[in-house]
């Protein structure tokens, strides 16, 4: 039997492994899907013992995502994303980032070309990983934070991007193609990061918030006729492209996208 995981802190939050074990079901693969919650300060012994045991392949959540980095080797991609949210055991253990794959495979699964101008809001993890995905497509991306400076020293890294605040949304979307929440606002509460009035009809919206799968962003963005893509998209297709790295298999994509959706 082949062991994959998540491992992070918290983690009895996740619906990963019933989405991951609905693929090996159906495909029968003899494996199982776990959850592993180390302290901060046993992530390098946690994942010498994760290799030690013949663990395969684990997903990465907060608050390792950054800090994994130095103990695996990177592959190019989430390098450059500075973030690791998959490692392969096979071999010497190697970091990839499929949260970017994640943003990428959501907008095109809903028929959005990734072209034009996109609007990430968020600077910190997820924001990283959608700026770098869409401007590898391309895309004129414009970084809008709370906090300007982060914005800014995320636009130094990435290619075809400028920092901006929260406070010009209103501008920076007048003529936006798309836009990325990367923020968790939304999660906790009926709140939005973008003012209603910043939305029209010609955005295509991903929310990465996922509980609740309607936010108040995307009520706001239907309203106005914008194409909405909930946050649910975006981990599936992180989720399948880490379950097709690990197993050279092609994903079930329907199965894993019920599985998931039923666990929410």
């Amino acid at each position: 039997m082949q062991v994959y995981g998540l491992i992070g802190n918290p983690v009895g939050h996740s619906v990963s492994p019933p989405m991951h074990e609905a693929a090996y079901e159906v495909l029968g693969i003899d494996a199982r899907y776990v959850t592993f919650e180390p302290s901060p300060d046993a992530l390098g012994m946690a994942l010498d013992g994760a290799s030690a045991l013949g663990v395969s392949g684990l997903n990465v959540t907060i608050p390792f995502k950054e800090d994994v980095l130095p103990l695996v080797e990177p592959d190019p991609l989430a390098k450059r994303i500075g973030a690791v949210n998959t490692i392969d055991f096979d071999g010497e253990p190697t970091g990839h980032n499929t949260d970017a794959a994640g943003v990428t495979r959501a907008f095109e699964h809903h028929d959005v070309s990734l072209s034009g101008t996109a609007v990430v809001v968020g600077a910190g993890g997820a924001g990283r990983a959608a700026s770098f995905a869409l401007a590898d497509e391309g895309v004129d991306v414009r970084i809008a934070n709370r906090t300007v400076s982060r914005a800014e020293r995320l636009a130094e890294d990435v290619p075809n991007t400028t920092a901006h605040g929260l406070e010009g949304l209103d501008a920076l979307l007048a003529d936006a193609d798309l836009l990325v929440n990367a923020t968790s606002v939304g999660m906790e509460s009926d709140e939005t990061p973008v003012p209603r009035e910043a939305l029209h009809a010609d955005l295509a919206v991903l929310d990465a918030v996922y509980k609740p799968l309607e936010t108040r962003l995307l009520r706001d963005a239907d309203d106005v006729g914008a194409t909405t893509i909930d946050g649910a998209w975006m981990l599936l297709y992180q989720g399948i492209e880490a379950f097709e790295l690990w197993t050279g298999q092609d994903a079930p994509i329907d199965v894993m996208n019920n599985a998931l959706r039923a666990s929410l």
